[in-house]
């Protein structure tokens, strides 16, 4: 798989430019949409090879084919078609130079499975519609710009920020899932499953090529390294962390790799911080974005303080009640916030925070203040249990 990454055959081995979110009015996706973000994966993947070959010839030793590592620099024709790959144009998913390399290469492409990858992956989407459908008709986001909403009781005005979040999710889960399908249809992005594909990055071990159509076809694949969205983890998820991860998750690969390890800054927070800020700018001007994402460094700040501080300190029956409220608030920071995205101007935005009194921003702070009171350690440090990762069972999970 030239070596440089396990993919489906011998020797095979956004961000988009011109890959474009779905609307300037709904990108709930954590990440940038313009081609410097896919090109500076590029220039880094470019960069390792020549990193590679100068070690190599001071060392005059080849250690051979290294995962992930691009075989030649791309011309400027393999580069503008990379750019162009009509497989990610208009949703994404991101991907790699590599994975795009090794999709062109693909020495036995007719072994890589795809049509029932795609109807598993796509069976979700026609629910995820309807409820998209129901939902947006009942709950209006436009009622929220109305005088007459801030008359409604205190109640009703927390209780919709719940139903605009639930719309605004299923029609992501929708549009991604729709995006991961169209790449599965093309053989895009498919690994053996030994090489343990991540999203957004590709295969993390390297695997033997196959040596002929019959053992390819003898392999199991995945196509997690286009794995835009994980429905299951987004909802079920306890923490804010992980609910950030298992959103536009090939973004969060770019976003981890490119901006939050060269944050000017060691603390995870802060990091994140710097993360989230460059992720709103990416986004575009709307006050509502640096509202949201700004947002997110207090909520992880809080949730690592208190969890560090108290958690560990509960029965096993404590621990579980523990994480039914943490799910419980971490979905209600996420309708909070979502409502600075929908919203997207500073009046609006602020108008509906203040009229649920920055319940979100004040609770939080006094989460902040008691876990730092309690003695608790900031949220890079800890370490927790994996039973604190969701709440529904394993099985569950969509494949």
């Amino acid at each position: 798989m030239g070596g440089s990454s396990c993919g489906p055959g011998a020797h095979l081995v956004h961000l988009w430019p011109p890959h474009f979110a779905f609307s300037d009015h709904h990108p709930w996706d954590l990440g940038p949409h313009s081609g410097a973000a896919l090109l500076v994966s590029l220039a880094s993947e470019v960069q390792d090879l020549h990193l590679a070959q100068r070690k190599e010839m001071a060392t005059g030793f080849s250690k051979g084919p290294s995962l992930g590592l691009l075989p030649d620099v791309p011309s400027l024709m393999e580069t503008l078609s990379y750019s162009y790959c009509y497989v990610g144009i208009m949703t994404g998913p991101f991907f790699r130079y590599r994975t795009y390399l090794d999709w062109l290469e693909q020495p036995f492409p007719g072994a890589v499975p795809s049509l029932r990858p795609l109807l598993r992956r796509a069976w979700p989407a026609p629910l995820f519609g309807l409820l998209f459908l129901l939902s947006s008709h009942l709950f209006p986001l436009e009622a929220v710009r109305e005088d007459a909403f801030y008359a409604r009781p205190l109640p009703a005005r927390l209780f919709y920020m719940i139903p605009v979040f639930f719309a605004f999710r299923m029609r992501f889960y929708v549009a991604w899932i729709a995006a991961e399908c169209g790449c599965i249809a093309a053989g895009f992005g498919a690994y053996p499953v030994a090489a343990k594909a991540r999203a957004g990055g590709g295969p993390t071990l390297q695997c033997p090529p196959p040596s002929s159509p019959e053992k390819a076809a003898s392999l199991e694949y995945d196509y997690e390294t286009i794995r835009n969205i994980d429905c299951y983890g987004t909802d079920f998820c306890v923490r804010v962390r992980d609910g950030m991860r298992y959103w536009n998750m090939t973004v969060q690969w770019w976003l981890a790799q490119y901006v939050y390890k060269s944050a000017p800054a060691r603390s995870y927070v802060l990091r994140s911080a710097w993360t989230m800020l460059l992720s709103a700018y990416w986004h575009g001007l709307h006050p509502g974005y640096y509202l949201s994402f700004l947002t997110i460094p207090l909520c992880l700040a809080a949730e690592g303080r208190l969890e560090s501080a108290l958690r560990g300190r509960l029965s096993p029956g404590g621990q579980k009640a523990w994480d039914w409220v943490h799910w419980f608030l971490k979905m209600r920071a996420y309708d909070y916030m979502c409502m600075g995205f929908v919203l997207l101007s500073l009046g609006d935005t602020v108008r509906y925070w203040a009229s649920v009194y920055f319940c979100v921003h004040i609770l939080a702070l006094a989460a902040l203040l008691l876990g730092l009171a309690l003695g608790g350690g900031g949220p890079g440090r800890r370490k927790t249990a994996p039973s604190a990762a969701s709440l529904a069972p394993e099985k569950l999970r969509e494949e």
